[in-house]
């Protein structure tokens, strides 16, 4: 492993230990060569997820990219970063049991929104404007009122009708 600080491969684990999901292993290492600190994670390879995007396009699941969208929706909220970390494992756990190989990313947003709306209303209308895509203000009060008056349902275990 990569030394963060100085890119020296060579370094020595301190500390494993396991989440309390049991599907990640945290391990706390020190670099030989500059003494720093740093935290890796080890999980179980799975079969990539693929994701149908709106234009049709596929792209495998990034969970980076779904943390630094919650991230940005949460900003300056009263939401812990473990938070969403602890959301980003469950969603891809749920995502992966399903057994599709491939998943509509409408999925995937709607979930995120389900889960936001329960965290925070202001964190929910944010996210609700990027994924929603609202074009002006109309549109953004009748999709909020829309969204509002909406319950969030929790999509189904399978895709297949």
């Amino acid at each position: 492993m990569k030394c963060p600080y100085c890119a020296e491969l060579d370094n020595k684990v301190i500390d494993s230990r396991m989440t309390k999901e049991g599907n990640t292993i945290r391990r706390r290492r020190e670099c030989l060569a500059c003494n720093r600190r740093f935290t890796t994670y080890e999980r179980v390879e799975q079969l990539p997820l693929v994701l149908i995007k709106k234009d049709g396009r596929r792209e495998n699941f990034d969970r980076t990219k779904v943390l630094v969208g919650m991230q940005k929706a949460c900003e300056k909220r009263n939401i812990s970063i473990n938070t969403l970390e602890q959301f980003v494992d469950e969603l891809e756990r749920e995502l992966q049991e399903i057994g599709e190989k491939e998943i509509p990313s409408t999925v995937v947003g709607e979930w995120i929104m389900r889960k936001l709306h329960e965290l925070d209303d202001v964190a929910y209308v944010r996210f609700a404007s990027v994924y929603r895509e609202f074009k002006d203000i109309n549109d953004f009060m009748s999709q909020l009122k829309e969204l509002l008056d909406t319950p969030m349902k929790r999509p189904p275990k399978s895709l297949n009708p």
